[in-house]
C-alpha cells in the first residue's frame, strides 16, 4: 500500500476576516502584484493545495472582494485568526489546513514548496521559526486534522492566540529559506514600503547627465548631484516611514558615484540625519531584495526600507 495513502489532503485558508485597524484601509483589496493581495494569494494557493477557501466575517459575505471565492465564515467573534481556523476544521475536519494571512506580499514560491514538502502530518502542524524572533509564524503554517480538538481545548481555556498554541504543541518548525518572505504589512507606511521594493517607479533619462562636469543636462529631469566622478551613475532614490521625515522627501533622482547600496546611503546620511544604520534597513534594487554590497548600475532605482513588522 502506498504510504502516502491515508496522508489527509491539503486545503488552504486565506484569512481575510480581519477589521485592519492600523492600516486603516482593508488589506485584502490592498494592490501589490497587479491585483488584490487576496486574489493574488488565492492564485499563488492554488498551484498548491486541492481547494482553497478564504475566511470571512458574517458581514464580509457579500463584499466585492471577498464575494468571487470560496468562503468560510467565522462562527465567534472577537478571536481574531483562531477563529478562521476553528471554522474551517469545523466544516472540513478530515483535511489539513495551509492557513496563510493575506497581508504577506512577499511569499514567494520556495517558501512555500519548503513548507508543504516537510510538512510532518503525524504532528499537529508544521510551520516556520519566524527570522525576526525565531518563536512559530502561525499564519503560514499547516495545520494537522489532530489539531483540531487541541484548538477547541487551548480556546477553552481563554486563549485565543495561534503562536502560542503552536509555542506549546507538538509542532514540525523550519527554518525560512526566505527571512523576508513572511514580512507582514500592518500601517500605511509598510505598505508605500512594500509597494516600493516590489515594482518602483521606472527611471526617465538615464543618460542625461553630463560625465565632465557633473551636471544635469537641459531638459532631464531635476537631480541632486552627490559626490559625482566620471563614472557617475543616475539613480532613483526612494525613501519611506523616518527616512521620508528625516529626508524630507518621498524620492529624488540623484547623481552619484557610489558603487554599491552600502555607498549610496552612506553619501545619503552625510546629507540627510539619518538616524538607522545600514543593518537596520533593506535595500532593494530594481524591485529585488539586493545585497548592500551589490554593484549599482545607471538608471538602477533603489529603496531604502526600514523594519517592517514581523508575523
Amino acid at each position: 500500500m502506498n504510504a502516502t495513502a491515508n496522508v489527509p489532503p491539503i486545503y488552504a485558508l486565506v484569512l481575510a476576516g480581519g477589521r485592519s485597524t492600523r492600516m486603516q484601509r482593508d488589506k485584502a483589496a490592498l494592490v501589490y502584484h497587479g491585483r488584490s493581495q487576496l486574489e493574488w494569494a488565492v492564485s499563488f494557493l492554488q498551484r498548491h493545495v486541492q481547494r482553497v477557501f478564504v475566511s470571512v466575517r458574517p458581514d464580509q459575505t457579500k463584499d466585492p472582494v471577498r464575494a468571487r471565492f470560496d468562503q468560510i465564515v467565522d462562527t465567534q467573534d472577537d478571536l481574531g485568526p483562531i477563529a478562521g481556523i476553528m471554522a474551517a476544521q469545523a466544516q472540513h475536519p478530515d483535511v489539513a489546513w495551509l492557513v496563510l494571512a493575506c497581508d504577506l506580499p512577499f511569499l514567494d514560491e520556495g517558501t512555500l514548496t519548503t513548507l508543504i514538502a516537510a510538512r510532518q502530518p503525524q504532528r499537529l502542524a508544521t510551520a516556520f521559526r519566524s527570522s525576526h524572533d525565531v518563536l512559530p509564524e502561525p499564519l503560514c503554517a499547516i495545520y494537522e486534522p489532530a489539531s483540531r480538538e487541541a484548538i477547541l481545548t487551548h480556546v477553552a481555556s481563554g486563549k485565543n492566540c495561534p503562536r502560542k498554541f503552536l509555542i506549546n504543541s507538538d509542532v514540525q518548525l523550519l527554518d525560512e529559506p526566505n527571512p523576508h518572505a513572511l514580512d507582514n504589512v500592518n500601517t500605511p507606511d509598510e505598505y508605500g514600503s512594500a509597494v516600493a521594493a516590489l515594482s518602483p517607479t521606472e527611471i526617465p533619462g538615464a543618460k542625461n547627465v553630463d560625465a565632465a562636469t557633473g551636471r544635469v543636462r537641459i531638459g532631464a529631469a531635476p537631480a541632486t548631484v552627490l559626490n559625482a566622478t566620471p563614472a557617475d551613475k543616475r539613480i532613483k532614490v526612494q525613501y519611506y516611514a523616518i527616512l521620508r521625515e528625516q529626508a524630507g522627501r518621498s524620492d529624488e533622482s540623484v547623481v552619484t558615484g557610489a558603487n554599491t547600496p552600502r555607498d549610496l546611503y552612506n553619501e545619503l546620511k552625510s546629507r540627510y540625519p539619518f538616524s538607522l544604520a545600514p543593518e537596520m534597513l533593506r535595500v532593494a534594487v530594481n524591485a529585488e531584495f539586493g545585497e548592500w554590497s551589490q554593484r549599482l548600475a545607471d538608471g538602477d532605482s533603489v529603496v531604502f526600507i526600514p523594519p517592517v513588522a514581523g508575523g
